[in-house]
């Protein structure tokens, strides 16, 4: 294989607090106490996603590589129902003649996917799906440390002439105003530098809505998968060419 599988980070079950805290986060809810401290990796269980081989010889395909965390990974819903299987199953419907890549690890931070992208580079996409940020944002990891981790990313890609789509993320509400707006601008500052285009928030419609979030409060369902795989065709299909 291109990309050989990495092993899932290891997060401790989610606290009661965590999950009111995930389920306000898109609802603005009242805020608690403490902050939690969660990660997008919410049990041992191993990382879902498409890990197929790209084969250009057999499929030509031009590559839409989806990178990122769980959320792309399809974290906790069957194989072949997450957001990136959603999305090749747009894509198909439309016209479009592209395959679409899963390349999410469970428990990924901005670091980690500066560390991954020679496996990205290597399915030599033509756009990537950049889908980064949550976890260093849940973990309360530096600001000025995920702004530089996508700024890296974003510039290696570009240089070897991929077009990114910015997936942007937002966190709950108990981790106070300050920090989530400094999180929040990292997303419109990056893209306004290297003129991306950019999802506002990857989780629109389906973050703090139970009936499509899993019970962690912090993936999607199967259902809450389709949703994203909308909201991210939106924002991708200016990008396809027939």
């Amino acid at each position: 294989m291109i990309m050989a599988v990495k092993a899932k980070r290891i997060g401790a079950a989610l606290p009661s607090l965590t999950l009111l805290s995930l389920i306000l986060w898109a609802c603005g809810g009242s805020k608690p106490e403490q902050p939690a401290r969660a990660s997008l990796a919410a049990d041992p269980a191993p990382a879902s996603g498409m890990r197929s081989p790209i084969d250009s010889v057999s499929d030509p395909r031009p590559v839409i590589a989806a990178f990122g965390d769980s959320l792309t990974a399809g974290y906790g819903v069957e194989p072949g129902r997450s957001y990136p299987d959603d999305l090749q199953r747009l894509i198909d419907a439309d016209g479009y003649k592209y395959r679409v890549a899963n390349m999410g690890v469970s428990g990924d931070t901005t670091t980690d996917g500066v560390q991954r992208l020679p496996d990205v580079m290597a399915v030599k996409p033509v756009i990537v799906i950049l889908e980064f940020g949550g976890n260093d944002g849940l973990r309360g990891l530096p600001v000025s440390t995920t702004r530089a981790n996508l700024i890296q990313m974003v510039q290696a890609l570009q240089t070897a002439g991929v077009e990114v789509l910015l997936a942007g993320m937002t966190l709950p509400r108990n981790y106070g105003p300050d920090y989530i707006r400094s999180f929040e601008k990292v997303y419109l500052d990056v893209a306004a530098q290297f003129h991306l285009a950019r999802i506002p928030f990857l989780l629109e419609g389906v973050g703090g809505h139970p009936d499509l979030m899993q019970a962690d409060g912090i993936h999607p369902t199967a259902q809450g998968a389709e949703i994203v795989s909308s909201n991210v065709m939106k924002y991708l299909k200016p990008m396809l060419k027939n």
